[in-house]
């Protein structure tokens, strides 16, 4: 049988709204969750961000070349995981599902977050510590 996922919570967070928190330690390397979402394409990705940037809120995720996933239409919790320039998770895409992964072990109550790796383009400015410079 299969591992259980390990358990997180939506809570607010100190970095930007509500932030995903862990519930219990998370070694590093294990798949946390998955992102979900609509599926939709690029030319429609651009559409929904126009709508959701000036909210400062970005929940369009490159899937490939072809899709993106939106997950502020059937979504899960990953969708409130927050951005930091120096994360404690990592993304891998496998067999077209995106995964949220530990990228070293985290602290039961430690908030998970990701590099959400878009190049200045959502031009978000990032508040993942006091003073980062990271335009999103």
């Amino acid at each position: 049988m299969g591992r259980r996922p390990p358990g997180i919570v939506r809570r607010r967070s100190p970095i930007a709204g509500h932030g995903v928190f862990a519930l219990e330690r998370i070694s590093k390397n294990t798949r946390i969750v998955s992102y979900e979402g609509e599926r939709i394409s690029h030319r429609e990705s651009e559409r929904r961000e126009a709508r959701q940037l000036p909210r400062g809120r970005i929940w369009c995720f490159t899937l490939d070349a072809r899709t993106v996933v939106d997950a502020s239409v059937g979504g899960n919790i990953a969708r409130f995981i927050n951005h930091a320039c120096r994360p404690n998770c990592y993304v891998q895409i496998l067999d077209g599902v995106i995964w949220i992964r530990a990228a070293r072990n985290i602290r039961t109550g430690e908030e998970l977050t990701y590099d959400y790796n878009t190049g200045g383009a959502a031009e978000i400015a990032c508040r993942c510590r006091p003073y980062c410079e990271t335009v999103l």
